[in-house]
C-alpha cells in the first residue's frame, strides 16, 4: 500500500499574479490527484510574479510544508524566465535526470521545442523540487513522472532509505 505524500503547486506567471489570467496548471493538478495520483495531497498552493524573490520565498514556505514542490513555469529562454535562477541556489543537490526525461517525453508531444525548456529538479531542504514549464501539460508529465519516484526520494532524501554495508 502506498502511503500519501505532501505537494506544493507554485505557480510563477505575471498574469495570473496579477489577475488578468485564469490559472490552468491547479485544476489539471487536482484532477490528476483525484483521479491518477492519489498518493499525493495538495496542501500548499500560490501564485507569485516572475521574480527572484517572491519565488524564492514561496519556494521556501512550500519545502516546510511538503515531500515535492513543483514550480510552474519561467524556465524557458526569455528574459522572463527566471525560475531556474530563483531555485537553483537554495538547492543541497541536482537531479539531472528529471530535466533530462522531461524533455525527452516532451520531445514526443511537443517536437524540438522542449530542447528550449530548462526543466531541473532539485533537493531544498528535505524536499523534491521540481521546476517545470507553466504549460498543464507540462505539469501533468511532471506529476506522471515524480509520483512514480516520490516514496523511494522522499526516503532516501530523509536518510531512511536503503544503506549500503561496508566492504
Amino acid at each position: 500500500m502506498y502511503s500519501k505524500h505532501t505537494l506544493a503547486l507554485i505557480v510563477t506567471s505575471d498574469r495570473v499574479y496579477r489577475g488578468e489570467k485564469h490559472d490552468e496548471v491547479r485544476p489539471v493538478v487536482e484532477e490528476l490527484i483525484k483521479n491518477k495520483h492519489a498518493n499525493l495531497k495538495l496542501v500548499y498552493y500560490r501564485v507569485v510574479p516572475n521574480k527572484h524573490s517572491y519565488i524564492r520565498n514561496a519556494v521556501l514556505e512550500a519545502v516546510e510544508a511538503s515531500d515535492l514542490v513543483i514550480v510552474s513555469g519561467g524556465t524557458g529562454i526569455s528574459p522572463r524566465d527566471v525560475s531556474i535562477e530563483a531555485v537553483a541556489p537554495l538547492a543541497r543537490k541536482e537531479i539531472p535526470g528529471f530535466g533530462e526525461l522531461h524533455r525527452r517525453l516532451s520531445m514526443e508531444q511537443i517536437g524540438p521545442r522542449a530542447l528550449l525548456s530548462r526543466t531541473a529538479a532539485y533537493i531544498i531542504g528535505n524536499s523534491l523540487v521540481a521546476v517545470t514549464p507553466g504549460n498543464p501539460q507540462a505539469v501533468k508529465l511532471a506529476l506522471d513522472i515524480l509520483s512514480q519516484v516520490i516514496e523511494h526520494a522522499t526516503e532516501e532524501i530523509r536518510g531512511k532509505g536503503h544503506r549500503h554495508h561496508k566492504q
